[in-house]
């Protein structure tokens, strides 16, 4: 019997693998998407939890419920509370052993740190592009994030004329970034 979205969950129901092999198919990206998230700094326990997700997902199929829940939520949540018990198992057991034995993957942020250094210069670079009052203007709004009449009233410019320095400096900027 081919499998298919219509089909799948009673198949599993009824036991038939081929079923299992459709959700890991069209539904596996969700659970790595979740596993990824919650036990990001904890990679060598992604792929046991992703088979510990498949085997809840198979044994505990009968609990699913169109009626409450869709699929893909319902797998997200199992993939969720099994990454989350991961990291509890984990973190239990660096406590039992010996904190200086521990190693604890860091991710490397030298890349990102550089990438924030260039993008800052070139934002930089970009901004002294616009008038003085149009980059005023940007830095009220984007970086101390007050809204339009907070703007209006401390520059004495209305509305509609800020609406147009804006537009106006948001196509100047993205013509010198190259249209992104």
């Amino acid at each position: 019997m081919k499998i298919t979205e219509e089909n799948f969950i009673a198949q599993m129901k009824l036991g038939n693998q081929e079923a299992l092999e459709y959700v890991l198919e069209h539904y596996a990206w969700i659970l790595k998407a979740v596993i990824k998230r919650h036990l990001a700094r904890l990679p060598h326990l992604q792929e046991e939890c992703m088979n510990d997700c498949l085997l809840a997902i198979w044994h505990n199929i009968d609990r699913f419920d169109p009626e409450r829940n869709s699929f893909k939520n319902w797998v997200g949540a199992i993939a969720k509370y099994k990454a989350i018990d991961y990291v509890r198992k984990y973190l239990k057991e660096s406590e039992m052993s010996n904190l200086e034995d521990q190693v604890i993957p860091v991710e490397d942020q030298s890349l990102q740190t550089v990438l924030a250094k260039e993008f800052q210069e070139e934002l930089a670079r970009m901004l002294k592009s616009l008038p003085e009052e149009t980059r005023a203007i940007f830095r009220q709004l984007f970086w101390e994030e007050k809204d339009l009449q907070e703007i209006a009233q401390s520059t004495g410019l209305s509305k509609p004329v800020l609406y147009n320095r804006i537009s106006r400096g948001k196509k100047k900027l993205k013509a010198l970034r190259g249209g992104y």
